[in-house]
């Protein structure tokens, strides 16, 4: 459970260690608040699919109807820099839905030791339904003249776990 706390807690911005709290699990899945200095991000993630991945559905107080999908994977050391390192396509699919063609953006944060694709996505909202109803979460990207990478997630939970994450980002927007 530590390790997920620090995986689930580490940067959205700069390698800056956020406070994690109300984490609860939902079978494959968790969710959690992460705050610092009046920050507040809510964020349902999925880390028991691989050793050394995670994919999170993130959302921030204030602008909860506009949440983002991320996938992390630990590399092994350090990075030196933050910087956009591709953009690549990809493709997701839930069950047996049709192929989302999208981009990914793969980036790195200083002091991480990891990389994120963070995902152009158009309707994030009927893609979170799909979430909530699926058994796995399908995960392509292009790597030029190589064949594709394709990774497989975990959608037992997240129901529960988004509804979760979204009720308390929600829910902070009231108590302001």
């Amino acid at each position: 459970m530590t390790a997920i706390t620090w995986m689930a807690a580490t940067p959205l911005a700069n390698a800056v260690t956020f406070h994690t709290d109300d984490m609860q699990s939902h079978e494959d899945w968790q969710s959690m608040t992460l705050s610092l200095d009046g920050e507040q991000h809510y964020r349902a993630v999925e880390a028991s699919s691989y050793s050394d991945a995670m994919l999170s559905l993130n959302a921030t107080a204030g602008i909860c109807d506009l949440p983002w999908l991320e996938m992390r994977v630990t590399l092994d050391q350090q990075q030196d820099e933050s910087r956009t390192v591709n953009l690549v396509p990809s493709r997701l699919r839930i069950d047996e839905q049709p192929v989302i063609d999208t981009m990914a953006e793969f980036i790195t944060e200083r002091g991480d030791d990891g990389f994120y694709a963070h995902f152009y996505l158009s309707d994030l909202t009927t893609l979170m339904a799909d979430m909530r109803q699926g058994e796995q979460l399908f995960l392509g990207f292009d790597q030029e003249d190589r064949e594709p990478w394709y990774m497989t997630f975990s959608l037992k939970g997240a129901d529960t776990a988004i509804n979760h994450m979204l009720g308390q980002c929600e829910g902070a927007g009231d108590s302001k």
